[in-house]
């Protein structure tokens, strides 16, 4: 189900809990937000749809897909940027980096490992910001 976006600052910056297999409906619920959004969103944590869990999804290219209990085990090439965001107005300063590596569950919480880099890379780390109550 499609879900309206939360924009509270204050909500926002709160930290979110681990995901467990009782949370599959959120991750359903935060796809469908996403791919409402796709003209102008290409990723989103739980807490943009009033969830503190720890459930991300990530739009690369044709493909929309889930990062629950994320944690980046590895990152190289720092670089600063800025970043907008669908739940705050306007642009903010970050360091990002161009290579990740992240320790996740899918969402049928199967355990996985993946290597991002470019576009896809900064896409994680603004939503991993947000589940950690990073408001950037």
């Amino acid at each position: 189900m499609v879900k309206t976006i939360v924009k509270d600052p204050l909500f926002l910056a709160g930290k979110s809990e681990p995901a467990t297999e009782a949370d599959k409906q959120i991750i359903v619920d935060l796809l469908d937000t996403l791919r409402a959004n796709l003209d102008h969103c290409v990723g989103m944590a739980a807490n943009m749809i009033g969830v503190k869990k720890n459930i991300i999804v990530v739009a690369a290219g044709p493909f929309q897909f889930a990062m629950v209990n994320a944690v980046i085990t590895k990152k190289t090439g720092a670089f600063h940027t800025e970043e907008g965001c669908l739940s705050l107005e306007g642009v903010r300063p970050c360091t990002r980096y161009k290579e990740i590596e992240v320790d996740y569950l899918d969402q049928n919480f199967k355990k996985q490992h993946g290597k991002y880099t470019g576009w896809t890379a900064q896409i994680i780390q603004h939503e991993l910001d947000h589940v950690a109550g990073i408001v950037i």
